[in-house]
C-alpha cells in the first residue's frame, strides 16, 4: 500500500452533519436564495415558480435516492460519484462522469464569486475603494483557494459560521416578509407577467440551487462511514431546501410587486427585517458554497488520477503527507475558475453549470438503474427507500430538461461525455461499427462476450449458471422452482434432459427434439426463468462430462449443477441403491470445477411449505467456515430476492466449540454486516444429527455443507455419520458443495 493510500485512510475524521448536511445545505441555500429567488418568482410567476421549484427538487430527490442505493452497497471512497460509478460500472463511465463533475463544480467557484462580487463591489466601491466584479470575485477565490489548500478539516468547520449567518438572514427574511404580506398581491402574483422569460431558461438559472447536494459524496474520502452518512445528510438537506426554497418564494410573492422582483436582484434584502443580516447571508453562503466546490472538484481529479486513466491527470494522483490534502488537484481547480472568471458573466454561467450538472446527474441515474437491473449478487444496498424505475425516470427528467433549457447545448454535452466514454473504451477495449441493425445486434452480442472474457469472473462478482438435472417426472416442477429460486434473477438456469441408451440415430434425434420441446411447453407453462435442453447419450456419465465441458458461449460456462438424484433413478435401478456411484458422480462434477447442489426435495414437505405465506418460509443455513459454508450463504441471500422468498426470514446456524461463543459470534456479525446480507445469527453448541434435526426440523428449507468421504455422502457435522438416516427428518434440504473460492467480501477491503 502506498504512502498516499495510508494517509487518506487515516484522515477519516468527518460525520453526518458536518460531512454531508452542512456542507450540502450550505451550498443548496447559496447564491440563488439570496439573489436569483425573488427574481425567478418575478419573471415566472408563483405558480411556475413553485413548479420550477418542485421540478429542480425531484431531479435531485430521485438523483439521492440512486447516490443512497450505490452509496449504500459498497465502501464510499475518495472520488465520491466518481468512484461509486467507476466500481460499479467501470472506468468508462465513471471516467466520464468524473470529467463532467469536475468541469462542473470547478465551475461552480467561479460561479458562487461572481454572486459574491455581484453584492460586494457596490458596497465597497460606496464605501470610497472603486472596484471591479471580477477583482473582487477572484479575491474571494484566493482566498478561498488558501483554506482548501490547507485541507478539508479546517474548511468544515469554517462552514458552522456560516450556517448560524444563513439561519439569521433567513429569521430576519422571514419576519421582514410576514409584516408586509399581502393575500391580495400573493393573488396578483399567482399567474406569469406579461414581460417575463420563457419558463426554461428561469429553470435554467435556478437549477444550480439544487446542485449542492452532492458535495457530502465529494467528500467521501473523510467521511468517517459513507455509507450511513451519505444517505442521511443528502436526503435530509434536500429535504429542508425543499421547504426553505418553497417558503420562500410563496414570502417572496406576497411581500413585493413581481415588477420589482424582476429588476431589483436585492430583493431578499429589500424584504428582510433586517438588510443587514441579508448582506452577511449572501457573503457567507456565496463564499461556504465556493469553498465546498473548491473541497470536492480536487477530490474527483485526485481519484481519477489515481486510476490512471489519463495518463494527463497522473501527477495530481499526489497526497500533501502532512495534511492528507489534493493540493496539486486544488491548484488546478484554481487554474480554472479564474480562467471562467475571465470570460464569464453570473447568469451566463449559471446555465452552463446547469448542463453539466444534469448530464452528470443523468449518467448517475442511469448507472444505478444498470446496476440494479443487472440483478448481480454483489448489488445488495443497504438503503431500502430505492427502485431501478426511479433511477430511469430520474435520467429521462435530467435528459429532458437539458433538452428544454438549451437543445443545442445539450447535444453538444452529451456529444462530449460520449466522446469521453468512447475514448476510456477505446484506450482498453476496441469497438468496431456495423452496417445494419441485425449485424449491430450480433457484433453487440459477440462484443459483451468479448468484454466479459477480459474480465474474468471473480470470487466477488461470481454469478449462478446453473444446470438442473431433474430427473423424474413427479419432481420435475419442483427442482426447476427451487433452482430458478436460488438464481435469485441473476444468473441463468439451464433445465437439462437427459436420455440414456443405444439406439438408431434418427428416432433417438425425434425423441430428443419432442422431449425438449415438451420441456419448454412445461417451462412456458410454470412461467419460469430457465432455458431448456436435453442430450442424448448412450451412458449417463458420458452425457453429463461432456456437458459440463461443452456448455454456454466462450466464457460464459456452468459453473453450478443441482441434481435430484435421491428420487432420480427408477425403482430397480442397480445405482440408486449404490451410494458409491452416487457419491462419485458428485465429486467428478466437483472435480470438473463445478459447484454442486444435491438436493432431497421430499414432494409432500415442499408442496405443504408453498401453501404457507412467505414470513412463515423459514431459511437455515448450516455454517461452516469454508467455501462451501459462503456458498450456501450467497445462494440463501438469493433465493430472497426471487418473488416466492422475497419475505422469507434467513437464519444463520453457527457450530461453535464452548467458551467461543461471543468471539464467533462478533465474527459473524461482522461478516454479514460487510457482506450486507440480513440473518438472524444463533449460536449452537455441539453438532450432531439430533441437533440439526431440532433446530431445523420445522423450516421451510435447509442448506448444509456437502461432505464426501471416499466416494460416500456423509453426515457433514458427524465423523463416519449416514446423511440417509438424517435426511427424512428435515424438510428440503440442499447440500452445497463448492468447487472454489466464494467471496462475500469488498474486494477493496483486502
Amino acid at each position: 500500500m502506498s504512502k498516499n493510500r495510508r494517509r487518506a485512510s487515516g484522515t477519516r475524521t468527518l460525520g453526518t452533519f458536518g460531512g454531508v448536511f452542512t456542507p450540502s445545505i450550505l451550498t443548496i441555500l447559496g447564491i440563488i436564495l439570496f439573489l436569483r429567488l425573488g427574481w425567478v418568482v418575478g419573471q415566472a410567476g408563483l405558480a411556475h415558480a413553485l413548479l420550477i421549484i418542485g421540478l429542480a427538487h425531484a431531479v435531485s430527490i430521485l438523483t439521492s435516492l440512486s447516490l443512497a442505493a450505490i452509496a449504500t452497497n459498497r465502501k464510499v471512497r475518495a472520488g465520491g460519484d466518481y468512484h461509486l460509478i467507476s466500481r460499479s460500472l467501470g472506468l468508462e463511465y465513471g471516467g466520464a462522469l468524473g470529467v463532467v463533475l469536475f468541469a462542473a463544480q470547478s465551475i461552480s467557484v467561479a460561479f458562487y464569486c461572481f454572486g459574491f462580487g455581484e453584492l460586494a463591489a457596490p458596497l465597497v466601491s460606496q464605501a470610497g475603494y472603486p472596484v471591479s466584479l471580477r477583482e473582487l470575485a477572484a479575491a474571494a477565490a484566493a482566498l478561498l483557494g488558501v483554506l482548501a489548500f490547507l485541507g478539508a478539516d479546517l474548511a468544515t468547520r469554517f462552514q458552522y459560521g456560516v450556517m448560524l449567518a444563513i439561519v439569521l438572514a433567513l429569521a430576519a427574511f422571514f419576519a421582514g416578509s410576514a409584516t408586509a404580506f399581502e393575500p391580495a398581491r400573493l393573488a396578483q402574483a399567482w399567474q406569469p407577467p406579461d414581460q417575463g422569460l420563457p419558463f426554461w431558461a428561469v429553470f435554467a438559472v435556478f437549477f444550480p440551487a439544487v446542485t449542492g447536494f452532492t458535495q457530502g459524496v465529494s467528500l467521501s474520502g473523510d467521511l468517517r462511514d459513507p455509507a450511513r452518512s451519505l444517505p442521511v445528510g443528502t436526503l435530509t438537506a434536500v429535504a429542508v431546501s425543499l421547504v426553505v426554497y418553497t417558503s420562500a418564494a410563496i414570502a417572496f410573492a406576497g411581500a413585493a410587486p413581481l415588477g420589482i422582483l424582476q429588476e431589483d436582484r436585492t430583493a431578499f434584502g429589500r424584504v428582510s427585517l433586517f438588510e443587514t443580516l441579508f448582506r452577511v447571508g449572501v457573503v457567507a453562503a456565496t463564499l461556504s458554497s465556493a469553498l465546498a466546490s473548491f473541497l470536492g472538484a480536487p477530490r474527483i481529479l485526485q481519484a481519477m488520477a489515481r486510476d490512471e486513466i489519463f495518463r494527463v491527470l497522473n501527477p495530481f494522483a499526489k497526497t500533501d503527507e502532512a495534511t492528507g490534502n489534493p493540493r496539486r488537484a486544488v491548484a488546478f481547480t484554481a487554474v480554472i475558475a479564474f480562467a471562467v472568471l475571465a470570460l464569464g458573466e453570473l447568469d451566463g454561467v449559471a446555465r452552463l453549470i446547469s448542463m453539466f450538472f444534469l448530464i452528470s446527474y443523468a449518467l448517475l441515474n442511469a448507472a444505478t438503474y444498470v446496476e440494479a437491473r443487472g440483478a448481480s449478487p454483489a448489488f445488495r444496498p443497504r438503503f431500502r427507500f430505492f427502485h431501478a424505475r426511479l433511477s430511469l425516470l430520474g435520467a429521462l427528467t435530467c435528459l429532458g430538461a437539458m433538452l428544454a433549457i438549451d437543445f443545442g447545448a445539450a447535444t453538444i454535452a452529451i456529444a462530449v461525455l460520449a466522446c469521453v466514454h468512447q475514448y476510456l473504451r477505446r484506450t482498453s477495449v476496441p469497438v468496431s461499427f456495423v452496417d445494419s441493425r441485425r449485424a449491430y445486434e450480433f457484433r453487440k452480442l459477440k462484443e459483451t462476450v468479448q468484454e466479459i472474457d477480459r474480465h474474468p469472473e471473480s470470487e466477488w462478482t461470481w454469478q449462478p449458471n446453473i444446470l438442473t438435472l431433474a430427473g423424474d417426472a413427479e419432481h420435475n416442477d419442483l427442482v426447476l422452482r427451487l433452482a430458478t429460486s436460488l438464481s435469485g434473477d441473476s444468473g441463468i438456469v439451464t433445465a437439462v434432459g437427459l436420455i440414456e441408451g443405444e439406439g438408431d440415430f434418427e428416432s433417438t434425434l425425434e425423441l430428443r427434439e419432442r422431449t425438449e420441446d415438451a420441456l419448454r411447453e412445461e417451462l412456458r407453462e410454470l412461467r419460469l426463468d430457465a432455458f431448456p435442453l436435453v442430450v442424448a447419450a448412450p451412458d449417463f456419465r458420458d452425457a453429463v462430462v461432456t456437458l459440463l465441458q461443452t456448455w454456454g458461449i466462450g466464457p460464459v460456462r456452468a459453473n453450478t449443477v443441482l441434481v435430484n438424484w435421491y428420487q432420480r433413478l427408477p425403482e430397480g435401478d442397480e445405482r440408486g441403491r449404490d451410494p458409491l456411484w452416487y457419491g462419485r458422480e458428485l465429486r467428478g462434477i466437483l472435480r470438473l470445477g463445478c459447484h454442486v447442489l444435491a438436493v432431497d426435495l421430499g414432494g409432500k414437505e415442499w408442496r405443504r411449505v408453498s401453501e404457507l405465506p412467505p414470513e412463515e418460509r423459514r431459511i437455515d443455513v448450516w455454517w461452516s467456515e469454508s467455501p462451501s459454508g459462503r456458498l450456501s450463504l450467497l445462494l440463501a441471500y438469493l433465493a430472497t430476492r426471487s418473488p416466492d422468498w422475497e419475505d422469507s426470514p434467513l437464519r444463520l446456524l453457527v457450530p461453535c466449540e464452548e467458551g467461543r461463543e461471543e468471539r464467533v459470534g462478533s465474527a459473524i456479525g461482522d461478516l454479514l454486516e460487510e457482506a450486507r446480507i440480513d440473518a438472524e445469527v444463533e449460536i449452537v453448541g455441539e453438532v450432531g444429527a439430533e441437533t440439526v434435526v431440532f433446530h431445523s426440523a420445522r423450516s421451510a428449507i435447509v442448506f448444509m455443507p456437502l461432505r464426501i468421504a471416499g466416494m460416500r455422502v456423509v453426515d457433514p457435522f458427524v465423523e463416519d455419520g449416514e446423511i440417509e438416516k438424517l435426511l427424512p427428518e428435515l424438510p428440503v434440504v440442499v447440500l452445497v458443495g463448492a468447487s472454489g473460492g466464494v467471496s462475500l467480501r469488498d474486494p477493496d477491503d483486502a
